[in-house]
């Protein structure tokens, strides 16, 4: 395949998993209305992005092993599978498995596409090539939102999944009959069935654990048993792939200091973006009562800007250390997400464009400075393995935050709502979407409920950007990183 052709089919395969994001936020509130689940609705990503998580690592291997390509389809067929029946979910049950298989297809899109472009580029043209790339974050970012938007207001919420399915047939037709992959496949492939499994009991545990804790009513029991046994299948599967001859995740990856760094960084950066990503819609729509359309346009500044502060990435990492771009950047970022912590509910809606602006401006040098330097500091063999725990640390990043900050939403609801007994949650249900009718009686209450549980989620978001800032303090790496 033409280097052009493959870079087109790339491009088309970013924007499909942007655009997925961009309108899925944006339908969220409607979809909390629709299918009365506001106790749910961190589900909606969470299963999508604990899917992901477990699938990306075995994709990775794959890759290695027999090819990019085979790998690549296979993922591609799910996720559009996955989309279209997520069209046709009746209730939040059903979106939640059809999310699940959608994020199954999902782990193989982004690792593979980066693994691609390391494949076909060089150290020096790489951070170029991805920042082109995240052209199409740009063009998802205006698209998505209004696409969302129009869907949600002119039709329903359930074709906003319709929209991946024509892409992801154009991405499968151009890959498999124009992708002519130059690959020696590996005699003998040895599947680390222990290390799946276990990783699977380990994720699915994590995340079961943090949702449990949003529950208005805890099962103690059943609870520090989940933990428990979280921990066990946690130290089985370091101690089997310490063993392994050919394991799931190479520990020895993770002797390099740095290389640790890069994907820790990537997986709290990630973690904070999807704080702005589901949540800023979700403030707009039911606070400032903005329409979908209106309040999915506050997420479109950071893939905009993303795309713009990606172009400058090669040009730092030349001239400085990882850690003094990481900290200089998180320093900036922490002080606007300090608005969010204090703010009224009349602050102009124009500060969360700015700091979505600045968020994506941060991701933009961040991740893609993560995803370069990870792959150099490996030997040409491991780059898919390294692209997927690039990319597992992004997953799980935004698996582990998206629980988190739903516990934290969650509990700061239902603490709240003791404070007001003539507010029920069919009120906030409603409330949550700018489409929904409330009693203006109940307006100043709910504002007041839905605020404190907002300001709440965003103190979690500082908490992540001193935790980077002293991950980066320790990064022993005082020097630009070279290619290899």
């Amino acid at each position: 395949m033409d280097r052009k052709i493959l870079l087109v089919s790339i491009f088309i395969a970013t924007f499909m998993t942007s655009v997925e994001t961009t309108v899925v936020t944006t339908a969220l509130p409607a979809i909390i209305s629709n299918l009365h689940g506001l106790s749910m609705q961190s589900w909606v990503f969470a299963i999508y992005l604990l899917t992901t998580a477990i699938a990306t690592p075995i994709y990775g291997k794959l890759s290695d092993s027999i090819g990019r390509k085979s790998v690549f389809l296979i993922g591609l067929l799910l996720f559009t599978i996955g989309s279209f029946l997520c069209g046709f979910a009746t209730n939040m049950y059903l979106l939640i498995i059809f999310r699940a298989l959608q994020g199954i297809g999902a782990g193989a899109i982004r690792p593979i596409t980066f693994t691609i472009i390391a494949d076909m580029f060089s150290f020096q043209e790489r951070s170029k090539i991805m920042a082109l790339n995240n052209t199409a974050w740009g063009i998802s970012a205006l698209a998505g939102p209004l696409l969302g938007g129009f869907i949600v207001d002119k039709l329903s919420w359930h074709w906003i999944f319709f929209i991946n399915v024509p892409l992801g047939i154009i991405i499968f037709l151009l890959i498999l009959f124009g992708f002519n992959e130059n690959f020696a496949k590996a005699d003998n492939l040895k599947i680390d069935y222990s290390g799946i499994g276990l990783l699977t009991v380990v994720l699915l545990l994590m995340l079961l654990s943090l949702q449990s804790l949003g529950n208005t009513r805890l099962n103690v029991t059943l609870f520090i048993s989940g933990i428990t046994v979280f921990i066990i299948s946690l130290y089985l599967f370091i101690k089997i792939e310490r063993r392994s001859r050919d394991p799931l995740i190479p520990l020895d990856m993770f002797k390099s200091q740095t290389f640790t760094i890069q994907v820790l960084t990537a997986l709290l950066m990630s973690g904070m973006q999807i704080g702005f990503q589901i949540y800023f819609p979700m403030w707009i729509q039911s606070i400032y009562q903005k329409s979908p359309s209106v309040a999915g346009l506050a997420i479109t500044p950071s893939p905009i800007m993303w795309l713009v502060a990606s172009f400058f990435t090669g040009a730092l990492i030349k001239k400085f250390a990882p850690k003094f771009i990481i900290i200089t950047i998180v320093i900036v970022q922490m002080i606007f997400y300090l608005i969010l912590v204090f703010n009224s509910a009349n602050m102009p809606v124009v500060w969360f464009y700015i700091i979505s602006g600045v968020t994506g401006s941060g991701l933009g040098i961040i991740i893609t400075m993560n995803t370069v330097i990870a792959q150099e500091l490996v030997d040409d063999k491991s780059v898919g393995t390294a692209s997927s725990m690039l990319t597992l640390g992004i997953t799980l990043g935004q698996t582990i935050m998206t629980g988190i900050f739903g516990l934290i939403f969650n509990v700061s609801i239902n603490h709240n709502l003791a404070e007001f007994p003539q507010v029920s949650t069919a009120h906030l249900n409603q409330a949550i979407s700018s489409n929904s009718n409330v009693r203006t009686t109940d307006i100043s209450a709910i504002n007041h409920i839905l605020l404190g549980s907002f300001h709440n989620v965003y103190i979690a978001v500082l908490v992540i950007f001193v935790l980077l800032i002293f991950l980066n303090l320790r990064d022993k790496q005082k020097q630009p990183i070279n290619s290899k």
